[in-house]
């Protein structure tokens, strides 16, 4: 077993080693210079390939970038309290879709994936699974890129009828809700980044995202810039970071639904 790390130093620069493919150890310094570990599990399926490194400017942001009342104290209460709602709203919903994924796809309905969460650290996020459980089955083998590294990706003819529909109006993300309730994720911000895409492609000022909880829907999803890889469009999330306010997203949520349907920000 080989082990691997990436750790940023106080000049900002990265100590690289190599990858395990199957436990990461994920070395960052968050604001207050404390080490975290984050621990890589499997996703839904995948072979190994080494995705390439994507250079990109820095954005300029305060350090210490200043927290406003509202970003400490109203919204982490409007997370749990909204976050409640809306798992009880969505539970017919839940059981709908944990039925006609048990008939096609058989158990489980949930599966989980580690992300990086606020300050570096690692976290279980909860989706609907979408892809059928035995890869060597398939008429047509999967030759694409790993999962760990790429995001979703509508051709992968992994993916189930019901598991397109589901990606297709981001149905399979519900059972994020629970990772709101739990205090992991916020309703708002961006979007929680794979473990390895952080490890491999991550330029140092790009871990700023981080300083913030990630969201079930953000300013990169309801953007016209939404046709690139998140990793490519970090300076979106620091565009939200520099005003992190209550209109500001409330905006967002209210684009959420158009930007499913294909209407964007801006179009």
């Amino acid at each position: 077993m080989v082990h691997g790390a990436a750790k940023r130093t106080d000049r900002g620069t990265v100590e690289r080693g190599t990858v395990d493919q199957a436990e990461l150890q994920l070395d960052l310094r968050t604001p207050d210079e404390q080490t975290i570990d984050l621990d890589l599990v499997g996703s839904e399926s995948g072979t190994h390939h080494e995705p390439a490194r994507v250079e990109s400017a820095p954005v300029e942001l305060p350090d210490p970038r200043a927290r406003g009342p509202y970003e400490r104290f109203v919204k982490p209460g409007l997370d749990i309290v909204v976050g409640t709602l809306l798992t009880i709203i969505t539970l017919p919903a839940v059981l709908a879709i944990t039925v006609a994924i048990w008939i096609s796809m058989g158990r489980p309905a949930v599966f989980t994936q580690k992300r990086v969460g606020r300050g570096g650290r690692s976290f279980t996020v909860f989706k609907f699974r979408t892809m059928a459980h035995d890869r060597r089955a398939l008429e047509t083998p999967f030759v694409g890129q790993d999962r760990r590294f790429v995001h979703k990706s509508p051709e992968d003819p992994r993916i189930t009828r019901v598991g397109r529909f589901l990606r297709k109006w981001s149905l399979d993300e519900i059972p994020q809700f629970w990772n709101v309730v739990l205090g992991q994720m916020s309703l708002v911000g961006p979007r929680p980044e794979l473990v390895e895409i952080v490890e491999t492609k991550y330029e140092p000022w790009q871990h700023r995202r981080h300083e913030v909880k990630p969201g079930i829907t953000g300013l990169w999803q309801v953007s016209l810039r939404n046709g690139a890889e998140m990793h490519q469009t970090t300076e979106v999330d620091l565009e939200y970071l520099r005003s992190v306010t209550f209109l500001g997203d409330l905006k967002i949520l209210l684009w959420t639904v158009p930007a499913a349907l294909g209407y964007r920000m801006g179009s």
